[in-house]
């Protein structure tokens, strides 16, 4: 699976013009402090917590055309859902290096 969706970059670019600089920006400063959350969530064991948080971070990547960073989330999600908890520090951990791939992409663009 791709890292980004070229598509849909391009059609957002297209669409924000010269506002695309400050979504990406902002999409990778909501991006930190939601890995922040995550962390949180994720030492409190509260899968409801984690869902949400997890599901919040899966739109805003699939927004972005993030593919793969919003399936990693959608797994923790599923997880969350299902209340099984084994595992949680290593996707976090695939979550981070997957955002780190895509912030570095991102500013390339």
């Amino acid at each position: 699976m791709e890292h980004l969706d070229y598509e849909t970059l391009t059609t957002l670019k297209d669409v924000m013009e010269d506002d695309f600089a400050l979504l990406i920006d902002t999409f990778v400063q909501d991006s930190t402090e939601r890995v922040r959350t995550l962390h949180t969530v994720i030492e409190s064991l509260d899968a409801d917590a984690i869902r949400r948080a997890a599901h919040s971070f899966k739109g805003s990547s699939s927004n972005i055309g993030a593919l793969q960073l919003s399936a990693l989330c959608s797994a923790l999600e599923k997880k969350a859902l299902a209340n099984n908890f084994d595992g949680l520090v290593a996707d976090l951990s695939a979550i981070e290096r997957e955002f780190a791939q895509v912030q570095n992409l991102l500013r390339s663009l």
